[in-house]
């Protein structure tokens, strides 16, 4: 899947963080979120999924985009 077929939920307005490299948060075609963050070595999750961190403030931002 591409960053182009995504709705990006966070990072959009004005901020420090509106480029590709920051903590953000997209919903795909079938309305499933995914998370772009920084990797975390909290456990070992099974194979083919992984660990990210993101900022409080980007997940508020997305409930916010969302209208929850």
């Amino acid at each position: 899947m591409a960053r182009e077929e995504l709705t990006r939920l966070t990072g959009t307005g004005n901020g420090e963080c509106n480029q590709n490299d920051c903590p953000n948060l997209y919903r795909t075609a079938n309305g499933s979120i995914v998370v772009q963050g920084d990797m975390s070595d909290a456990f070992q999750p099974p194979k083919g999924e992984a660990l990210v961190e993101i900022p409080e403030s980007v997940l508020r931002e997305a409930v916010r985009a969302l209208g929850w």
